[in-house]
């Protein structure tokens, strides 16, 4: 799913209930999380609930933009919603696409930001983070060329 179909299906969707129904409807269709995968690495600090991001890097066919992959999971339905809202604005992007993104500005267009609790709002900038980081990292891996 694209951010723009979900910017779509919001537009569809009345009242919050109906919002918050479909954002834990995106969160179900989230491909599960190996349990391999659910290591103290992968785990996302400053959630009140338990979440695990896992990013795997591909090169790009230029070879000087990586490209990252993300999985993850969460023990609470409406943070795997918020997941998968991130997984479509960032998953599939070069790191550097990712680091131009703003997903505050997504947050804020969605009207998440007037619905969700604090805690929720502080989880989904700790994923934010965690996700800039390791685009930060696979930009910093890749050497320059001159």
């Amino acid at each position: 799913m694209t951010i723009d179909e979900i910017f779509s299906d919001f537009e569809f969707l009345d009242d919050w209930e109906d919002r918050y129904r479909y954002v834990i409807e995106l969160g179900r269709k989230l491909e599960p999380l190996a349990e391999t995968a659910r290591t103290a690495q992968n785990k996302v600090q400053g959630c009140a609930s338990q979440v695990w991001l896992s990013t795997r890097l591909e090169k790009s066919e230029q070879g000087n933009a990586p490209i990252l992959h993300f999985s993850g999971d969460s023990d609470a339905h409406i943070v795997r919603g918020l997941i998968s809202i991130l997984f479509a604005i960032y998953s599939g992007k070069t790191a550097r696409e990712i680091l131009d993104a703003d997903a505050q500005e997504v947050f804020l267009r969605l009207g998440l930001n007037e619905h969700l609790t604090p805690q929720r709002s502080n989880g989904f900038a700790s994923m934010v983070g965690r996700i800039r980081a390791d685009a930060t990292a696979a930009l910093d891996a890749v050497p320059e060329v001159c």
